[in-house]
């Protein structure tokens, strides 16, 4: 019977099955979105908490690598009572939407890329603090430059928040509905149908979601690695 799943599982993706790959198109969307968005967010923040000095900056630090293991459930059930009727930003009506997912998966990377982000920018910064300094370069100015110069590090980071992003099955699980045709991705999608039995598409789903994983971990190698000749000649 296990036999018979995984081959009616390859049949499955080596066929470009609809449903399995309206499922794969959704949830790289919608983790690409969320990536998109955290970037933006987390990497300035990143190299500002790595470059400033102000009171309660270690208080902030360790706010952000408590969030890194923050529950996806909990990140879950808060974004629900946002999103929710009775919430701040019911009447949006985005609950049991893509884009909830994707306000969810934001919140749980976010703290990841600006946690990895910020120790890779304060490494940095200490390289580079005396003679900025003496060049009188500003704050402003040296984020992007410290952004750039770090940027192979920062790809690293990137890359961990997206493989955190298509992983995540409990946060998008509760703020989007697991609604077929709608907010039905690949993680939930699995959880469903190896409920209901239906193991061939759960295990078609589970190879590419492993598979994406495998590329995400083999280009987080290929960039550290990179990196490193890039630095020593």
């Amino acid at each position: 019977m296990l036999a018979d799943a995984f081959v009616e599982a390859f049949s499955l993706i080596a066929s470009f099955n609809p449903d399995l790959f309206e499922i794969l198109l959704l949830s790289v969307r919608v983790s690409l979105t969320a990536l998109g968005v955290s970037v933006l967010i987390a990497l300035p923040l990143g190299a500002m908490l790595a470059i400033s000095n102000f009171p309660g900056k270690r208080i902030v630090i360790t706010c952000l690598n408590a969030l890194m293991a923050m529950p996806p459930v909990v990140v879950g059930l808060l974004v629900y009572l946002m999103l929710s009727r009775s919430g701040p930003l019911g009447a949006l009506g985005l609950l049991y939407t893509p884009t909830a997912m994707v306000i969810a998966q934001i919140c749980l990377i976010t703290p990841i890329i600006a946690s990895l982000a910020h120790q890779t920018m304060e490494d940095l910064h200490q390289e580079y603090a005396e003679l900025f300094s003496s060049l009188r370069v500003t704050k402003r100015r040296a984020v992007p430059i410290y952004l750039w110069d770090a940027r192979y590090s920062l790809i690293t980071s990137v890359l961990a928040g997206f493989g955190r992003a298509v992983s995540e099955v409990g946060a998008v699980m509760i703020v989007g509905g697991n609604i077929d045709h709608l907010t039905r991705v690949m993680t939930t999608a699995i959880a469903l149908e190896t409920a209901r039995g239906e193991l061939a598409l759960a295990l078609a789903l589970g190879i590419i979601l492993v598979v994406l994983a495998l590329i995400v971990n083999a280009a987080v190698m290929y960039t550290r690695t990179y990196a490193q000749r890039r630095a020593y000649g």
